[in-house]
């Protein structure tokens, strides 16, 4: 997809994806609390994309099967929009949002009645090439550098304060 395609997109891809290529896919209001969703959730996040299908075909939590369409979803999104090549996308983001709580009551002893809250889920995974090696150890040299010249920094104004209270000090 070309840059000005990209343009044409919608907001929602723009805040999850940005620049980069990929795709995603959300599942509404799945009945299954958000707590338990991101259990599932959390067990692919950063795997690649035909693992995380494997691992979620045989999990035994019960939202794993919805977790598993949406994962296969926004691989099949992937390969059509941007045609990228599924063994080389990964999960790159993988979150649950809550939604809507249905609102039930249950009977119980002497007339009284109590509330049976019944949560619903959104849940996002967004898919993406592989980052070469060779990328990601460029990004951490660049942050390291970066560390390094605030580090400087901060230590030339540390000496600069020491001077100056020393200064003070002997008036």
């Amino acid at each position: 997809m070309s840059v000005m395609e990209r343009r044409a997109v919608s907001a929602r891809r723009e805040s999850l994806l940005g620049e980069e290529p990929g795709a995603f896919a959300v599942a509404r209001f799945v009945r299954v609390t958000p707590m338990k969703a991101r259990r599932v959730v959390d067990l692919v996040r950063g795997m690649g994309v035909d693992d995380a299908l494997a691992t979620l075909k045989f999990a035994p939590q019960a939202a794993a099967a919805t977790v598993y369409k949406v994962v296969d979803s926004a691989a099949a999104n992937a390969e059509g929009t941007e045609h990228l090549s599924r063994a080389e996308l990964v999960v790159v983001k993988a979150f649950v949002d809550e939604g809507p709580t249905l609102k039930r009551h249950r009977p119980r002893a002497q007339g009284r009645a109590t509330r049976i809250d019944k949560r619903t889920s959104h849940i996002t995974v967004v898919v993406g090439p592989k980052v070469e090696a060779e990328q990601a150890e460029a990004k951490k040299d660049g942050k390291k550098a970066d560390g390094a010249k605030k580090a400087a920094a901060k230590k030339a104004d540390g000496t600069k304060k020491v001077a100056a209270e020393k200064k003070g000090r002997t008036r």
